[in-house]
């Protein structure tokens, strides 16, 4: 997440760094070594299969044992051990994101027009057939992850979905985690992490047939191998690291700003966190208060790191600067506190997800209670792109129906195309339905 002083230019004078990032690259940079590790790994399972799968998991993971399927039973079971309390916030945010993914299906409507007398094309929209979800669960299990990826692509009508997920220390999945891919539908779940989960569902070693599409957050290594399987699969989108942005004037809390700032920057060391508002006062006490709940934050470890080399707070002279220094920043996470929220939803156009008002944070997002889905562009992505929903698990195929009345106009019109590119052939297949016509 950087400023463009390319594209800002015109906007000098008209707003001033009141804390600038230490570090002087983009947070979401491209590795090398990671790169390379990557394609080494994948050339490897493409090459040898399941026993490459299974000699990445020992030596990266500590799994032992050659059978990586969760069997149904222990799926079912999965919340057993959990408690009431944690039990009851997963089902609700697997209900809420399911309800809001099932919402945005039912706007989605095939439809069917008559261009012309005879001339009749739609569309309809079909899932597609199998994918594959990441479920991260290291340092930070991300539960509300199978209701983003499962639970929507579930949503949508795919009907089958397989998810993977890495053990954790004591060599066991995460009962959490396997118990949000149940609510959300999950058909098939594997005890597998990083590159080599997505190798295997991308290259069908699983007793399954390769997925054709591949969704869901995880780290540097599973968004290079997301990348480099892109076209042998679809993927999601290539997000991460976490980014938060807050937009907000002299009527927000510094408090709250403060603390939803560090709540997306405890994600990891490289997540920026940025501020742009029209009190420079504000601004200037949001860097205090986010140092004071520094020295409190059991994470301050990833968050302070996080937050010395890639927070930034920007003071803008007007609400009109705020907007097109956001605008370029293109958060993955924009929070808008201000005393004209319905301004800025109005005016802003890039933006992963926007959370409107004081009462709102993203962290509702992120744990599935907002409804809304969490895996969101990142890295200025939101300038041409939109996060993961219903709609990218559906193809709007099209069709056309043309009947003898329809075609003379198309048919003729192509002849003079045809004839001008060169492409007798396709001129052929107009020239025989004229003349067929004619008959």
């Amino acid at each position: 997440m950087r400023y463009t002083p390319s594209r800002l230019a015109e906007l000098d004078g008209s707003y001033r760094l009141l804390k600038a990032p230490a570090v002087n690259a983009p947070a979401a940079q491209r590795d090398p070594a990671v790169i390379d590790r990557v394609s080494e790994m994948l050339s490897t399972i493409e090459r040898e299969g399941m026993p490459a799968v299974l000699r990445y998991a020992k030596e990266l993971d500590g799994w032992e044992r050659s059978d990586v399927e969760v069997g149904a039973a222990e799926l079912r079971g999965s919340g057993d051990d959990l408690t009431p309390q944690l039990r009851a916030a997963l089902e609700l945010g697997a209900d809420r994101t399911g309800r809001f993914a099932r919402a945005q299906r039912a706007h989605l409507v095939d439809f069917e027009t008559e261009l012309a007398p005879g001339l009749v094309t739609g569309h309809r929209y079909v899932p597609v057939e199998r994918v594959g979800a990441y479920l991260p669960a290291g340092r930070f299990p991300l539960l509300a992850g199978a209701f983003m990826t499962v639970g929507v692509a579930k949503a949508a009508g795919v009907p089958t979905t397989l998810a993977c997920t890495p053990p954790r220390k004591d060599g066991k999945p995460d009962p959490a985690v396997l118990y949000a891919a149940h609510l959300s539908g999950v058909d098939r779940s594997y005890v597998l992490g990083g590159v080599q989960a997505l190798a295997a569902m991308a290259f069908g070693l699983l007793g399954e047939q390769p997925v054709d599409m591949l969704v869901g957050a995880g780290n540097a290594f599973v968004a290079e191998a997301k990348r480099q399987l892109f076209g042998t699969v679809a993927i999601d989108l290539l997000a991460g690291p976490s980014e938060v942005a807050v937009l907000a004037d002299a009527t927000a809390d510094p408090r709250l700003v403060a603390a939803d700032l560090l709540g997306q920057a405890e994600h990891g060391k490289d997540s920026p966190a940025a501020l742009v508002t029209t009190s420079q006062r504000l601004g200037e006490m949001v860097i205090a208060e986010v140092d004071r709940q520094l020295e409190t934050l059991s994470t301050r470890d990833i968050a302070g790191p996080a937050w010395r080399d890639f927070g930034s707070v920007t003071w803008a002279r007007d609400a009109a600067t705020a907007v097109a220094l956001m605008d370029d920043l293109a958060p993955e996470h924009l929070e808008i506190q201000t005393g004209d929220d319905d301004y800025y939803l109005g005016a802003l156009r890039n933006y992963g997800s926007i959370f409107l008002g004081r009462w709102s944070t993203v962290a509702y997002s992120d744990k599935g209670m907002a409804g809304t889905n969490h895996v969101l562009p990142t890295a200025g992505g939101a300038k041409h792109s939109a996060g993961l929903s219903v709609s990218r698990f559906l193809k709007p195929l099209t069709y056309q129906r043309v009947t003898r009345e329809a075609t003379p106009a198309a048919a003729e019109a192509v002849e003079v195309i045809s004839e001008y590119e060169g492409m007798a052939a396709h001129r052929a297949t107009a020239t025989l339905r004229l003349a067929e016509h004619h008959a």
